[in-house]
């Protein structure tokens, strides 16, 4: 490989660093549930507009993944962008659900264009470096960013949206917008292997198909790595949203939620950090332990006490953090190169069918029993679930 290509490997790395940052500086993950809440819609419809997100990634992840495997990551990645600019300015001047669902549904549609890209571009320039072992590294890295960029639009977006919701979306597309241009400036890894001009576009989509599903039939490993993090992870975005109306029904205000939501994030900046060593030290059993304190996390949520809450809510964000290296490193190791992309997009489907069955279920439950309820019990439920998967299991 010429020296002029690895130096444009080596800058993807780079560029994905100021991408992730940017991108995860969009300040709507932090008060969504309130504006929706204060725009008048019910806790089941909220619910309800998480599940449409959710079904609209089923339908389109892996034909996404798809194409960023045989059409290119980067190209994966700019459409990406373009789709979260058009969700955000629906979001801007809708005031009705299905305007709401439509601005769901586009911004599933861009997650997916990016959820298996992303990934997989940044881990075939590490290959084609001969660096894939310092993968689990760079991913940490990429989570600590991640946790610092939401750390900082948390208290931004809470702040706006005191005085402002308009302000607030706003700068969520001047955001949007700005995530463009590191992507524009990436260069496309080698992982192909030219098949694909030989072929026509429907024959090479069947036969990835065929080939990814092999893979998953004839390594139980992936699907069982898949399956157990998709439920954690799941059960923990379910607990963070809904977290921003347990503090609202407690009695804070958006600037307080919004601190608390920053102390999450502090401690999810740490077990970003800590992942890579954790694993080193606990190994396999990392999966179990971090499952089982949010379960129980969740479940300390039905005492309804404030200093218990947002202290076991601080941990639970911690050990999610640690998870995603965790479970990313899990997952490459075991997947082929050409079917990276696909493989991490049916990953992240089976997280948007948990997403589909626990969300809107959640809201709805939550409107007829209270809140408090229903989050101490998803966490008994998601304890449980680790207790039985962890018997025969070690993830």
């Amino acid at each position: 490989m010429n020296i002029k290509l690895n130096n444009k490997l080596r800058r993807n790395i780079k560029l994905d660093y100021i991408n992730t940052f940017i991108t995860n500086l969009n300040m709507q993950s932090s008060i969504w549930v309130l504006y929706l809440a204060y725009c008048g819609l019910s806790l089941a419809q909220i619910g309800l507009l998480e599940g449409i997100y959710h079904a609209t990634s089923i339908l389109c992840e892996i034909p996404s993944g798809a194409a960023a495997d045989l059409l290119g990551r980067r190209r994966s990645m700019i459409l990406s962008k373009i789709c979260i600019m058009v969700s955000c300015l629906i979001m801007l001047f809708s005031k009705n659900f299905w305007l709401f669902a439509l601005s769901f549904a586009i911004q599933s549609l861009g997650n997916n264009f990016n959820s298996g890209s992303e990934e997989a571009l940044v881990y075939d320039s590490m290959k084609s470096l001969g660096r894939e072992e310092e993968y689990m590294r760079v991913n940490g890295r990429l989570n600590v960013l991640i946790e610092v960029a939401q750390g900082i639009a948390t208290v931004l977006g809470g702040v706006l949206a005191q005085y402002s919701y308009f302000w607030c979306y706003s700068a969520c597309l001047v955001i949007a917008g700005l995530a463009l241009f590191p992507v524009l400036l990436m260069t496309e890894a080698p992982y192909a292997d030219g098949e694909k001009e030989r072929v026509g576009i429907g024959d090479m989509v069947r036969t990835h198909f065929r080939i990814s599903l092999a893979i998953l039939r004839t390594d139980r490993r992936i699907l069982k790595i898949i399956v157990y993090y998709s439920v954690i992870f799941a059960a923990e975005t379910m607990f963070f949203f809904y977290s921003q109306q347990y503090y609202c029904d407690l009695g804070y205000n958006k600037i307080q939620i919004s601190l608390i939501l920053l102390i999450v994030g502090i401690f999810s900046c740490v077990g970003a950090v800590l992942s890579e060593k954790v694993y080193q030290k606990a190994g396999k059993k990392t999966g179990f332990a971090a499952a089982a304190v949010i379960g129980l996390a969740m479940l300390c949520y039905g005492f309804g006490n404030i200093v218990l809450s947002a202290s076991v809510f601080a941990v639970a964000g911690f050990c999610n953090a640690m998870l995603y290296p965790v479970q990313s490193n899990q997952l490459n190791q075991l997947i082929p190169s050409q079917q990276r992309a696909t493989l991490i997009s049916i990953s992240s489907m089976f997280f948007s069918v948990g997403m589909i069955l626990l969300f809107p279920l959640a809201g709805a439950l939550a409107d007829r029993y209270g809140l408090t309820r229903v989050l101490g019990g998803a966490g008994l439920a998601l304890l449980v679930f680790a207790l039985l998967w962890n018997r025969k299991e070690h993830l």
